[in-house]
């Protein structure tokens, strides 16, 4: 028997595990008008503070939502949280609409992008210059590319089965150790959501602003694609940052990615420091170091730990270890009013169980560059027919599609036993869609949405189609899980806790800073 199997056989033999997982979801998306460009108004009042609302949020721009979940322990409980939060929104967006691509809609100047405002407290003017900071270093096109993030942890019964019975600082590292386990394996094979789920084969010729591309770009209407693309929304054109290429942020003990993480934190750059921190009494940025902040790391999947008030993310890490994991390489799904299915949540489901489970070696920069060289190859031709993926560094190669089919023998093993404790075949149904998929891999999202872009006279087209049809049915959504009165609490209140946090400052923002990163000097 297998490591993996005798670990799966460990799990299934408390089959309640598997209605135990902790999910939550984070979608973004912009607000645009009827004519498929870009909402110019500031963020609606309506839908509470920035700042505080726990399910309604900015990201880098004014124009760009972002959706919250709390984490829940069931699949119809996420979907419908998420529905009811979009149902509210869509109601105080007059006649603007969400958005349904991850790639922008038309924008004429990325002087149009107005960066997200927070109030007048320290904390909220921090947030906004740190994204003055970003708009200055990479450009604000890039920051408005919307996508999902998907929230998850094991729960510790998982862990009981894998460990036996353990000492809490005993757990705690061995949570930790099998977290970075999974986020290794993650990387090896991570590349399988772009190959299903990237939705991003093409993008407005706006998004470049003029700008030369090195890619091989064919052009239909405004709009700019590549005929084997899943997620160029992945790729250096987008939601990367070149500058960290060099950084060595290792995944093979919490410890190795604290340390290396704080270098990045603690290194100058020189480029950055050109745009200097404060010019003629304004601020541009945070800081001239790689990352202003962690959050800066732009990474595939990152380990969590939920942070107590004050304490940064390394820190929450240090103190109690990795919590739970976050997914950042989904795209938005053009084909849900959500962003999101059911099916997906599920995939994710079998396939973080399947990291988990699977033996997980230690990963050394060679491999890494390898792990990246793969995913870069299914971002920009995933669907090429052939297309060799490398196995380590030795050398080894095997086409996409086979080593689907390698994976997918273990992923049904998960989903009979997922199936089993929730009763009907929703897990292997997952798989035998997927398979067909690698079957033929125009039947994935990127290779639907390409045809119908085609079809519609770009992607400009395509969006407002599918943007209007969801906002007709999020408008007609009823509530499942939150109410009307419930989210209008939430609102309510937002503005009061952002008051009280206004009120509670007691140093200039100029010391504020200075005391936030003291750690640096």
């Amino acid at each position: 028997m297998t490591n993996f199997a005798t670990r799966l056989e460990r799990v299934a033999q408390n089959p309640s595990i598997f209605k135990q997982y902790g999910r939550g979801v984070e979608r973004e998306s912009l607000r645009y008008t009827e004519n498929g460009r870009l909402a110019l108004t500031p963020h609606p009042k309506a839908l509470g503070s920035a700042l505080t609302n726990s399910y309604i949020t900015t990201d880098f721009s004014e124009s760009l939502l972002e959706f919250i979940t709390p984490v829940s322990h069931d699949v119809d409980t996420l979907i419908g949280q998420l529905s009811d939060i979009h149902h509210y929104t869509q109601s105080h967006l007059g006649d603007e609409k969400l958005w349904p691509l991850s790639m922008p809609c038309y924008v004429a100047s990325e002087e149009d992008i107005a960066l997200a405002q927070y109030g007048s407290s320290n904390s909220g003017r921090m947030k906004t210059l740190y994204r003055q900071g970003l708009k200055h270093r990479y450009g604000s096109l890039m920051q408005i590319i919307s996508g999902v993030h998907f929230n998850f942890s094991f729960p510790d019964t998982f862990w009981d089965a894998l460990f036996g019975q353990q000492e809490k600082s005993q757990r705690q590292d061995a949570k930790s150790d099998a977290y970075f386990g999974v986020i290794r394996n993650y990387y090896r094979f991570g590349w399988l959501i772009p190959y299903f789920f990237g939705a991003s084969p093409a993008i407005c010729s706006s998004f470049l602003q003029g700008k030369k591309s090195t890619l091989p770009f064919e052009n239909i209407e405004q709009t700019l694609y590549l005929p084997h693309a899943t997620s160029l929304r992945l790729s250096d054109l987008g939601y990367t940052n070149s500058a960290q290429s060099s950084l060595k942020i290792g995944f093979n003990s919490l410890g190795q990615y604290l340390e290396g993480l704080n270098q990045a934190i603690h290194t100058p750059s020189q480029d950055f420091a050109k745009l200097g921190v404060k010019v003629d009494g304004e601020y541009r940025q945070l800081n001239d170091y790689v990352l202003q902040i962690e959050n800066e790391l732009y990474a595939p999947i990152r380990p969590k730990r939920v942070a107590k008030s004050g304490e940064k993310p390394s820190e929450a890490l240090c103190r109690g270890g990795v919590e739970y994991i976050e997914v950042r390489s989904l795209d938005v799904n053009p084909f849900s009013p959500i962003g999101i299915t059911a099916d997906q949540v599920r995939f994710l489901d079998l396939f973080i169980t399947w990291c988990a489970l699977s033996d997980s070696d230690p990963m050394d920069n060679c491999e890494l560059e390898c792990w990246r060289q793969n995913w870069n190859k299914v971002i920009v031709e995933g669907r090429k027919p052939g297309l060799e993926l490398q196995i380590g560094c030795r050398g080894e190669v095997l086409d996409s599609q086979t080593w689907v089919k390698r994976v997918f023998v273990e992923l049904r093993q998960i989903a009979q036993q997922m199936d089993a404790v929730h009763g009907g075949d929703a897990y292997q149904q997952v798989c035998a869609q997927l398979e067909a998929w690698n079957e033929n891999p125009e039947l994935s999202i990127s290779g639907q949405l390409l045809a119908q872009t085609k079809a519609a006279g770009g992607l400009g087209n395509i969006g407002k189609q599918l943007g209007a049809s969801y906002q007709q049915h999020n408008l007609s959504h009823q509530y499942s899980t939150y109410s009307q009165s419930y989210l209008d609490d939430e609102v309510a209140h937002s503005f009061v806790v952002q008051k009280e946090i206004e009120q509670a400052d007691t140093v200039s923002f100029d010391d504020y800073l200075a005391n936030y990163f003291a750690h640096l000097s």
